[in-house]
């Protein structure tokens, strides 16, 4: 059996094209997880963000809780002025 040159070359070429084909579809489907994943980030910060004001519901009524019981203490109860700084570096990264 005797393969002429256009047939080696348009089998060439075929086998071409289809890898080619299956690198798009490797990398379409590379990327399109990776948007997902980035987009499901969103409901884990969410949830983090939920919980983060339970506990600063929690802080705020230990620290009237402190401040009730000793009237003339300085002390921090919670660090919110570190809070607050933390808080603003995030809304600058969100905009």
């Amino acid at each position: 059996m005797v393969i002429t040159y256009k047939k080696v070359q348009d089998l060439k070429l075929k086998n071409f094209f289809n890898m080619y084909k299956y690198k798009i579809v490797e990398q379409e489907d590379k990327a399109s997880e990776y948007q997902k994943k980035r987009i499901d980030a969103f409901d884990t910060i969410e949830d983090r963000l939920d919980n983060i004001k339970k506990q600063l519901r929690q802080g705020k009524i230990e620290t009237i809780k402190v401040y009730r019981e000793q009237p003339d203490t300085f002390a921090v109860v919670k660090p919110t002025d570190l809070i607050n700084d933390f808080l603003s570096d995030i809304e600058t990264l969100l905009k």
